[in-house]
């Protein structure tokens, strides 16, 4: 049994990843250096350097830091729907109305950043990565709703979610989220026979 106790990130790290957290989802991630994050962080290129050794790295921790944030929005919102994982399918909308209404909103990170990035590369696997697992997570919570087909509504369900996520950043329409749960629950009643 180990003893060792785990190491906290860095405060350079932390305050170069804070920075970049901010720019790359304000400006996007081509539109901005790493001269710009490492003047705006505060810390010597050296210090940069040595926690991220490319822009890769550090756009890929960036998108590891949205991931926790975003998923665990989601998560909050099923939970908040109850027990019934009929009702958390539709619930877990309710994160894409907190999102959307948020200031400086521009849309889903992830859909961002798969858009500047070229297949194959660690920043579009990672895109690629984290949708993945949300597609997983929403398809066995429809396996526990006793959908039909659980894996046609999962596709469903979490392509609304990117739609709603889209349409909170290109028409910015406050409805947007209300439709998109709405939606979610016609699905979910129609693949499961329960009126979430």
């Amino acid at each position: 049994m180990s003893t060792a106790t785990p190491t906290r990130p860095s405060a350079a790290r932390e305050r170069i990843l804070d920075t970049a957290f901010s720019l790359f989802y304000a400006r996007g991630i081509r539109a901005v250096g790493v001269d710009l994050i490492i003047a705006d962080s505060g810390v010597a290129k050296a210090t940069f350097y040595k926690h991220f050794p490319s822009k890769d790295d550090l756009v890929v921790s960036y998108l590891d830091k949205v991931d926790g944030v975003w998923t665990g929005q989601l998560h909050a919102a099923a939970l908040a729907a109850g027990n019934e994982p009929a009702a958390q399918l539709v619930g877990l909308f309710d994160a894409l109305g907190t999102a959307c209404r948020r200031e400086g909103y521009r849309g889903c990170a992830f859909i961002n950043a798969a858009a500047e990035s070229q297949p194959g590369t660690p920043v579009h696997d990672r895109t690629v990565a984290h949708k993945a697992a949300v597609l997983a997570w929403v398809r066995d919570l429809a396996e526990q709703a006793g959908a039909r087909d659980p894996a046609t509504l999962a596709r469903s369900l979490t392509l609304l979610l990117d739609g709603g996520l889209a349409s909170g950043s290109l028409d910015a329409d406050p409805e947007a989220p209300a439709v998109a749960r709405a939606s979610a629950r016609a699905l979910v009643t129609a693949a499961t026979g329960f009126a979430a």
